[in-house]
């Protein structure tokens, strides 16, 4: 089992940090970040914007990323102009968003993402520009602010960087630089209210925390546990998204612990979560094994599919509805599709899986019973089938997990290999191949016809 590391804080939620109006100015000689490694979009985004005469800088993970010497995937620019302004200045900009309107600036293939400086939520603000549910979440988020008021608002102090390309300056407001040195992760201002604004900022720490080995600094931790159940109201589709950057970022099998760790989990996976209430060295051996594969292959720039990685999730769930349609006198694979079904269809009221993900998922689950029904042709007509491959795989993983299959991945994995000879010889091992023995002719045995007629 995982063990709950997380202690207990006996001091309150978090201790509100002093807002600065004023941030430290790092000058490039004190900082390793260098204008040539930014994207040479963004670099062209930010001095039109500044030659037009808005303030504008690279921010956030990037700015980030490159101090910590790992490639950004993306490169953001947060300004004084408005979304309007912004898509006024370059033709190939398009505004997106209503919770949080900005602007796409489109270079071909990249795209370089342009926020506007927020402020904080004042109460005269209009509802076009500010807008939150009862428990505190912002289901709108346009009231615009200064370049010191942006800073406040933004959620970690390593996200609060703002490096200006034409000076080489780095504005730090909230001790990012410092929290980077330290390699923690703190919420800039009271965590309780900052999660209740978003709770996906919870995933958010945890992602962080997973992708760069950092640790979650106390305050920000202790709310944590107490309010994960926030993310029920989340939409869905939007957690699919947090999930893929939380699983598939490469550093998945460390961000999985965390999650389960902080209690994140559960919200994200329930009925998973409960399989492994029911059967945790199974569940979580699976699930892990699964994770560290998919960690693996993106390190070597393998390709991965959200597919087969959901399907590692959320099969410890599915046996045990099998087993109760069975009893309800429904055969195997009938009952097998059907539990398939329902669980999905109940997951996605939680993470919303897109049909081009599902699809495949549900191809993999309906070949696993099937791989076990290898008599006379069955076998090469499965190693035929387009999903053969990832449905073996998954075969070996649950294996791998302590799954008992009577030695049917080291089967297959023979199999594979074998010549035709072999291969016949292996069904007739099974006892199920009845075309490999010469076919006996029915001869149609022709009665004579009964003579009724007495005898003469």
């Amino acid at each position: 089992m995982i063990r709950k590391l997380l202690q207990k804080i006996p001091s309150p939620f978090g201790l509100p940090q002093r807002k600065r109006t004023t941030p430290t100015v790092i000058p490039a000689s004190q900082h390793s970040l260098r204008r040539e490694r930014l994207s040479r979009h963004a670099v062209t985004v930010v001095e039109r914007l500044q030659q037009a005469g808005y303030q504008a800088f690279a921010v956030g993970g990037c700015v980030r990323d490159l101090l910590l010497n790992i490639e950004p995937k993306d490169f953001d620019v947060a300004t004084s102009a408005t979304p309007e302004q912004v898509r006024a200045t370059f033709r190939n900009s398009r505004l997106i968003g209503r919770r949080f309107k900005l602007a796409h600036v489109h270079f071909g293939r990249e795209i370089i993402e342009v926020a506007t400086f927020r402020a904080n939520h004042e109460e005269e603000a209009s509802a076009e520009q500010s807008r939150q549910s009862e428990s505190g979440r912002l289901l709108r988020d346009n009231v615009y602010g200064t370049f010191e008021q942006d800073a406040q608002r933004r959620d970690f102090t390593i996200n609060a960087l703002y490096y200006d390309v034409s000076s080489g300056q780095i504005h730090d407001f909230a001790n990012g630089v410092h929290d980077i040195r330290n390699q923690q992760i703190r919420l800039i201002g009271q965590p309780e209210q900052r999660y209740q604004e978003d709770p996906v900022r919870m995933l958010r720490a945890i992602r962080f925390a997973g992708k760069l080995g950092f640790e979650i600094e106390p305050h920000t931790a202790a709310p944590i546990e107490k309010l994960a159940p926030l993310l029920h109201d989340i939409p869905a589709a939007r957690l699919f998204d947090e999930v893929l950057k939380l699983l598939m970022s490469g550093q998945g099998q460390r961000t999985f612990d965390l999650l389960y760790e902080y209690d994140l989990f559960a919200p994200l996976f329930p009925d998973t979560d409960e399989a492994i209430l029911d059967r945790p060295d199974y569940t979580l051996q699976l699930v892990r094994q699964a994770l560290s594969n998919t960690d693996e292959r993106i390190a070597q720039g393998k390709p991965v599919t959200p597919a087969f990685l959901f399907a590692a999730l959320l099969w410890p769930a599915l046996p045990q509805r099998v087993r109760d349609l069975e009893a309800q006198g429904i055969p195997s694979i009938p009952a097998h599709q059907q539990a398939a079904h329902e669980l999905l269809a109940e997951q996605c009221r939680h993470t919303a899986i897109p049909k081009r993900f599902s699809i495949p998922m549900r191809e993999i689950w309906d070949m696993q019973p099937r791989l076990a029904r290898r008599s006379g042709r069955r076998a090469d007509q499965m190693l035929e089938h387009p999903r053969f491959r990832a449905a073996y795989d998954f075969l070996l993983l649950r294996e791998s997990a302590g799954e008992q299959t009577d030695g049917l991945g080291h089967w297959w994995t023979l199999y594979q290999d074998a010549s035709p000879d072999e291969r016949r010889r292996m069904i007739r091992e099974l006892g199920g191949d009845k075309s490999s023995s010469p076919k006996r002719s029915r001869s149609r045995s022709r009665r004579k016809p009964r003579n009724n007629a007495p005898d003469a």
